[in-house]
C-alpha cells in the first residue's frame, strides 16, 4: 500500500542545512513530507507538481518553497522518461540558526515567508530566474560560509518578491493537527499515486482506519470536497495537459486519465471547463499556439 512517507533529513559536513543536487532519481521519491522547509527548483523535466491537496503541471524552471510537514512530490511525464530531468533541493529546519534567529527584525519579511509557505508557495518571473541562478551557483559552491549567506540572501529575495503563488491556498493539509495529517496524508499519496488507474473508496477509507461513511464526511470535513471530486479533479488536470501537449485521440485519453467511459469523460470536462475536450484543444491551440500552464482549481 502506497504511504505518505515521513523523511527525516540530516545535514552533512558539519551543516546546518542540506543542500543537493538530483537528477531523475528526485521524481521518483514518493508523496511524502518532513519537519523542514524545503526549497525546490526544477533544473529540467515537466510533469505535475502536488503539493498538500493541489494539483498543478510544472516545467523547467518550477520555484517552490514548502513549509513543514506539506506533503508533496512531483511526477513526470509518460513522455520525460527519455529526456534530462533534475533538480537542486535546500532543505533547512526553520531553527537551523537558532531558535530565535529569524524573530530578528532584520529577517522579518523572511519570518512572514515562512508563515506563508505553509501553503507551498510558486514564485516566477524575474524573482524565479534570479534565484535559480542564484541556487544553480551555490551548488557548486564549496565554501560553507557563502553557502550559508547565499541561501539568506535568496531566501530575503523571495520575502520580498510580489512575483508568487500560493498552491494549496487554504493550507487544508498544513492546518491540520500532526494526528489529522497521518490520517489524510496517506489517502493524498494513494489518490497521487493511483487516480489515473481504479481508485477505491473502500481502500481509501481503510488507509484512514474509517469506515466509508465517516470517511466521506471527513475528507469533505477536510478538503471542502467530496472524495469524488477530488479524484475527478485530478483526472481532468492530468487530461487537460494531455490535450495540449500531444495529439493523441481524445478517447485515449480519457482512459490514460482514469476514465473508464469516455461519454463521462466528456460530460465532467465540460460541466468543469465550458468546452468539449476537442474545442478545448483546438482553442488552446489556436489562442495560445500551444503555450500556457493550465491549471484546475
Amino acid at each position: 500500500m502506497i504511504k505518505a512517507s515521513y523523511e527525516i533529513l540530516q545535514p552533512v559536513n558539519g551543516l546546518s542545512f542540506l543542500l543537493r543536487k538530483f537528477d531523475s532519481f528526485a521524481f521518483d521519491a514518493p508523496y511524502h513530507f518532513h519537519a523542514e522547509y524545503e526549497l525546490t527548483y526544477i533544473v529540467a523535466g515537466s510533469g505535475k507538481r502536488y503539493v498538500g491537496s493541489h494539483m498543478q503541471n510544472f516545467t523547467s524552471g518550477d520555484l517552490v518553497l514548502i513549509g513543514p510537514n506539506v506533503p508533496h512530490c512531483w511526477k513526470l511525464d509518460d513522455t520525460q522518461e527519455m529526456r534530462p530531468a533534475g533538480a537542486i533541493v535546500i532543505q533547512f529546519d526553520g531553527a537551523f540558526l537558532g531558535a530565535d534567529f529569524f524573530n530578528k527584525i532584520e529577517l522579518q519579511h523572511i519570518k512572514r515567508l515562512f508563515q506563508k509557505s505553509g501553503s507551498g508557495i510558486s514564485f516566477h518571473g524575474d524573482t524565479q530566474r534570479a534565484v535559480n541562478q542564484s541556487l544553480l551557483a551555490l551548488s557548486a559552491e564549496d565554501n560553507s560560509f557563502r553557502l550559508l549567506i547565499g541561501l539568506l540572501e535568496a531566501l530575503q529575495r523571495l520575502a520580498q518578491s510580489a512575483e508568487y503563488a500560493l498552491l494549496d491556498q487554504n493550507q487544508l493539509i498544513a492546518e491540520r493537527s500532526l494526528a489529522e495529517q497521518e490520517r489524510i496524508n496517506p489517502v493524498f499519496a494513494y489518490l497521487v499515486e493511483n487516480f489515473r488507474h481504479q481508485v477505491s473508496l473502500d481502500t481509501a477509507a481503510g488507509i484512514a482506519n474509517m469506515t466509508t461513511n465517516a470517511f466521506c464526511k471527513y475528507f469533505k470535513k477536510i478538503t471542502r470536497k467530496t472524495f469524488m471530486e477530488t479524484i475527478i479533479e485530478y483526472r481532468l488536470n492530468y487530461a487537460i495537459q494531455q490535450l495540449v501537449q500531444t495529439d493523441k485521440p481524445i478517447s485515449e485519453i480519457a482512459f490514460e486519465s482514469g476514465f473508464g467511459d469516455v461519454s463521462h469523460f466528456y460530460k465532467m470536462f465540460k460541466v468543469k471547463m465550458q468546452l468539449s475536450p476537442l474545442n478545448y484543444r483546438k482553442k488552446f491551440m489556436r489562442s495560445f499556439g500551444g503555450m500556457e500552464e493550465v491549471i484546475v482549481a
